[in-house]
């Protein structure tokens, strides 16, 4: 996961536009939101995917790089006060309380198109990897994915959803991203159709699975060890696994959607070693 860190943090120079090209207090916001890494789970996803298939090194790291891109536009916006309206992320201010909240959209709205661009740019993917890539990445992250995982979300604030429901909203606006993460990775190394089903199987447990443990961490953690506010989801009333299974169901829950997500591995050998190591750092995790 270092390593895969490493080579990440050594590409986010090449999200920057021309030197003197943005505003001065743009470019800060932009550089703010960069350097304010997480635990970077989709990209190294994005390589073990493609270690599973391939044992050679993974080839394109841009897009792991997009994937992050898209990963912290969804985080930045879904921090508004218009939508979540979190002031702590990464144990840092939200870049809309460090800077304003126009800032924080127009970041959003650039790191989000900047993220295709480095896809179709990439000159070690052909064009029908680039074609793949980008509709992937542009369904999990609209309507039927990330998009509309929110709005099911902050509609459904304050109500009760039943479990299949919760499933479905999760499974669009935290899974679909984690999917994709996992769909890139086998098309950049160039999985069979069978090879990309499996790993599709994987990645939806897995995506479930990272939610059903961050409600979890609400309950159970603090805002210093999760960089972001601890407890906000009861708080807000929101439906969570918790509420909807106690937190003793929830574990179990998170428990079970791994080991349907590691049995969605068992054709592939030791090459998938490190999406199984993945899948249960995801479910042990404390932050």
């Amino acid at each position: 996961m270092d390593r895969c860190r490493s080579r990440l943090q050594g590409q986010l120079n090449s999200v920057y536009p021309a030197s003197g090209s943005l505003p001065a207090n743009l470019l800060a916001a932009l550089e703010y939101a960069l350097n304010n890494s997480g635990k970077q789970v989709r990209p190294i996803l994005y390589f073990a995917a493609g270690r599973a298939i391939s044992e050679a090194e993974q080839a394109s790291i841009k897009a792991a790089l997009a994937l992050e891109l898209i990963h912290t536009y969804s985080l930045i916006h879904d921090d508004l006060p218009a939508m979540d309206d979190d002031e702590l992320r990464r144990g840092k201010p939200t870049l809309h309380k460090a800077f304003d909240d126009a800032t924080a959209i127009l970041v959003g709205d650039g790191l989000q198109a900047r993220a295709f661009e480095i896809i179709a740019d990439a000159p070690e993917l052909s064009a029908e990897q680039k074609v793949k890539m980008i509709k992937v990445l542009a369904e999990a992250s609209g309507f039927a994915g990330m998009v509309g995982g929110q709005y099911v979300d902050i509609q459904s604030t304050g109500k009760d959803l039943s479990l299949a429901a919760l499933r479905a909203m999760h499974a669009m606006k935290t899974g679909a991203l984690i999917r994709a993460s996992v769909a890139l990775g086998g098309i950049a190394a160039g999985a069979s159709e069978a090879q990309l089903v499996a790993l599709d199987t994987y990645a939806e447990h897995i995506g479930l699975a990272f939610q059903v443990v961050d409600d979890i961490l609400d309950v159970e953690s603090d805002t210093q060890t999760l960089g972001k506010t601890q407890g906000k989801d009861e708080q807000e009333n929101k439906a969570t696994y918790v509420k909807l299974m106690g937190l003793e169901g929830a574990k179990s829950e998170a428990q079970r959607l791994l080991e349907k997500a590691l049995a969605a591995l068992n054709d592939f050998g030791e090459s998938a070693e490190m999406l199984r190591e993945l899948g249960r750092y995801i479910v042990d995790r404390k932050h």
